[in-house]
């Protein structure tokens, strides 16, 4: 039987939903659940024991959204309930290597290390970014374009992108492998699951002028402004110092896409156009 956590957000849903259509013997788990559904509540530990209950293989979904402490505490408690509770194997989505620079990579490493030192056998998904991800943070960070310039700090830097239906396509394959066959390929496994494509501010901009209907060019702007800029929309301390965090290293052109990526491998087709993804991005964030 698999459990897939975190079913309420967009990749643990499309996984699960995935795994239902495949036929798959599969669990939901969320820390608010619905009829049929498991509480899943990291922040509790004391739900873990029955939500892992018979449970074979556990698609552990980042609990992430907090402070580092809260992340770490969260992770282990799961890691530590699925070892009593007899779960055969953890699949736990990750952060691509090329995001090491990243402050959003230390509970992630963290929890790699904690899934080696376990009794657990674990595959980890090194997941790349989505497109959402350079796409609200230069929206927010620059707002409506206005005189037809979009004001960003990407400068010349470029985030690898990869599509979040591929990773979720990866993560179904693995957790099925994993469940029909004990000895998988798949255990101890760290697959890099980066994009190919990149998004900048030029890429940015040329999404926002297809929205809009006009064009619209990137002009740089400095990385102290974007403090400010996220705090007006509303991102939370943590959040904040995570997007500047990945705005910097960008803009330092630490973040490069993969010359070799394990994703294709693990996927029935092509990988899909994240750069379609990111014109949809922009149109559903792009203030009108």
């Amino acid at each position: 039987m698999i459990l897939v956590s975190g079913v309420n957000g967009n990749l643990g849903g499309l996984v699960h939903r995935q795994l239902v259509a495949r036929g798959a013997d599969v669990l939901a788990g969320t820390r608010t659940p619905a009829a049929g559904q498991r509480r899943v509540d990291f922040d509790d530990p004391t739900s873990l024991p029955e939500a892992f209950a018979g449970v074979d293989v556990l698609v552990l979904i980042s609990a992430g959204y907090a402070e580092d402490d809260v992340v770490l505490a969260r992770h282990g408690a799961a890691i530590d309930a699925a070892a009593a509770a007899g779960v055969r194997q953890v699949i736990y989505t990750s952060l691509a290597g090329s995001g090491d620079h990243l402050t959003i990579a230390i509970p992630h490493r963290w929890t790699e290390q904690a899934l080696a030192r376990s009794p657990l056998a674990w595959t980890v998904l090194r997941n790349g970014l989505y497109p959402e991800v350079p796409a609200g943070l230069g929206l927010a960070a620059s707002g409506q374009p206005t005189d037809d310039v979009l004001r960003t700090p990407l400068g010349h830097g470029t985030v690898p992108v990869v599509s979040r239906a591929d990773l979720a396509d990866a993560a179904v394959r693995v957790a099925l492998d994993a469940d029909s066959d004990p000895a998988n390929q798949h255990r101890g496994r760290v697959y890099e699951l980066e994009g190919t494509a990149v998004v900048g501010g030029a890429e940015l901009a040329a999404a926002v002028s297809e929205v809009l209907g006009r064009p619209v060019r990137h002009r740089a702007s400095p990385l102290g402004e974007l403090w400010s800029g996220l705090e007006k929309a509303g991102l939370a301390p943590f959040q904040v110092a995570h997007a500047y965090s990945l705005m910097s290293t960008a803009a330092a052109g630490l973040l490069r896409a993969a010359a070799n990526s394990d994703l294709p491998a693990l996927l029935d087709a092509a990988p899909r156009d994240a750069r379609a993804g990111l014109v949809e991005a922009v149109r559903t964030l792009l203030p009108r």
